[in-house]
């Protein structure tokens, strides 16, 4: 199971919860397993989790007809599903053996309600959740339908659940750290593959497709994938062009794929021929920022204490003009999961959590260069997911 149920009843138990209800992609997700194309693809599609506190009910989905399909498909860990809406389909009335066939028609079969906000209302009815503190997830819902669950049951105590899930997200389960780990390695391996066709006259879609089809062939999915050349590695959100890499160039890769809905995000850098002198000293600043952090990373460390130690460091080691407005974040299901590595944040570093460490640096004009690495924290430090170390690679011209 990806959830970390023990912290989620814990929280439950601290804000003294009769219930919480996931409804953005992400939550849903991890609250039940369930991946709702709809939901990650487009706004507006409506989707949800009720889970009731221990004693108070059971954990249930509502989701559109139209995503029957999908949960036939899966192997969600809540098997009570609440369907809504209509959706027409065609039944071959010498049906086949399939078991995905079998269960598709199954769930089709349970009566259908009008619309999600209906099935919500009647799913906490019948676990007598009509009075009560609950808490929902408020980034999923449409902006009127707070109000309509509101006057539909007056007695609830409504409570906005976003950062309730977002820190419970925050530890990661051993399922979810191996998902993370095999990413991460697939997305070095995905770079590799990029670099074996860098050369002289390469555009940088060129590096962008080997980059992605070797994602596709590891088991991953393609997500991120800035990859510039030259002055284009300095724009920080970079997409691939027909730009040609020519030598003595930086090589800047921040990039990562999806592998079972967990992402990738890391980021290395390399030259085609001789590495610049000046190219090699920024580099050496920035990877000593990473690597003092996996160092120091320790369980009851603040975020905020751990982003003026990285910047500290990096000034130290030769960019005494060094400026970021955060070193890194946590990862998972979602590309930004807490904590923020930020001056601002007031997060705790706690054991279970997975974080990118970063030390970016982007001079207009010239190059951009960049280190991030994939860690967990543990008791007594951090176990690194990575394979590669963060080098600046040099590329035979």
């Amino acid at each position: 199971m990806l959830l970390n149920q023990p912290r989620l009843q814990e929280r439950m138990a601290d804000l003294q919860l009769d219930a919480v209800v996931a409804t953005a992609p992400e939550n849903v997700t991890y609250l039940s397993g369930f991946w709702a194309l709809s939901q990650w693809i487009r706004r507006g599609p409506q989707v949800y989790v009720v889970w009731p506190t221990v004693g108070k009910g059971v954990p249930e989905i509502i989701t559109s007809t139209s995503t029957l399909d999908l949960l036939a498909d899966q192997t969600p860990w809540v098997s009570n599903v609440r369907r809504y809406g209509d959706f027409h389909v065609e039944v071959d009335p010498g049906i086949a053996e399939d078991p995905v066939d079998q269960r598709h028609l199954a769930l089709r079969d349970a009566p259908a309600y009008r619309d999600a906000l209906m099935a919500l209302v009647a799913a906490l009815a019948e676990q007598g959740l009509t009075a009560g503190r609950i808490a929902i997830d408020e980034t999923g819902l449409e902006p009127s339908h707070m109000g309509e669950l509101k006057m539909r049951l007056p007695n609830v105590s409504w409570v906005p659940a976003a950062a309730l899930f977002r820190a419970v997200r925050a530890v990661k389960t051993e399922e979810e750290i191996d998902r993370l780990r095999q990413v991460a390695q697939i997305s070095e391996r995905s770079i590799q593959a990029a670099l074996a066709v860098a050369r002289e006259g390469a555009s940088e879609l060129d590096l962008a497709r080997a980059f992605h089809i070797q994602t596709i062939k590891d088991g991953g999915l393609p997500v991120l994938g800035c990859i510039g050349f030259g002055e284009r590695s300095a724009l920080a959100n970079v997409q691939p062009s027909e730009r040609k890499l020519r030598a003595g160039e930086i090589i800047r890769f921040d990039v990562g794929g999806r592998y079972q809905h967990y992402r990738a995000d890391i980021a290395r850098n390399a030259v085609l021929g001789a590495v610049p002198l000046e190219a090699r000293r920024l580099h050496h600043a920035l990877l000593c920022g990473v690597q003092h952090a996996c160092e120091i990373i320790r369980p009851g460390m603040s975020a905020a204490g751990l982003f003026e130690e990285v910047t500290s460091v990096v000034q130290k080691e030769g960019i005494a003009h060094y400026k970021r407005d955060h070193v890194g974040h946590g990862i998972g299901l979602d590309g930004y999961d807490a904590p923020s590595l930020s001056v601002r944040s007031n997060d705790t570093i706690e054991e279970g959590m997975v974080l990118c460490v970063e030390t970016p640096y982007y001079e207009i004009g010239r190059w951009g260069l960049q280190v991030e690495d994939m860690i967990v924290v543990r008791r007594d430090g951090v176990e690194r997911l990575m394979m590669t170390d963060g080098d600046l690679m040099e590329v035979p011209s």
